[in-house]
């Protein structure tokens, strides 16, 4: 059996997030290490590293849950743009990035994992973005 990931733990409530959507499949919340304002990480609820290796049911679902959530960034933050990134690099749990952003550089840039997340505007950001 695989250990859990750090996604997985946020799913079981072990670890702390700044959840934004929850269905029976899916699990969303914002980056803490954000690229700009309402950068939202997708999961899906099962543990597998790659997204193309989810089954169909789950990929559907990944991505209804993207789709819903984008629309709803870019209606809520007034941008023109969501992005969409899939690395999976970073943790072996499969994962979307939704990216809100108004010129294209926006969507370019790094994370700053150095940076110290800033929970409560996060905390506020979340239930202004809850659907």
């Amino acid at each position: 059996m695989q250990e859990p990931s750090i996604f997985t733990k946020i799913i079981n409530g072990e670890i702390p997030s700044h959840k934004i959507y929850e269905d029976d499949k899916t699990f969303a919340f914002l980056d803490i290490y954000p690229i700009t304002t309402g950068h939202t990480l997708i999961i899906p609820k099962v543990q597998v590293e790659f997204l193309w290796d989810l089954d169909d049911e789950y990929y559907t679902a990944v991505m209804n849950t993207a789709r819903k959530l984008a629309l709803h960034l870019r209606s809520e933050l007034g941008v023109p743009f969501v992005g969409e990134k899939v690395l999976g690099t970073d943790v072996p749990h499969a994962h979307v990035h939704l990216i809100p952003f108004v010129q294209p550089h926006e969507f370019h840039g790094d994370q700053d994992m150095n940076a110290k997340p800033d929970h409560e505007a996060l905390a506020r950001l979340a239930e202004r973005l809850k659907l």
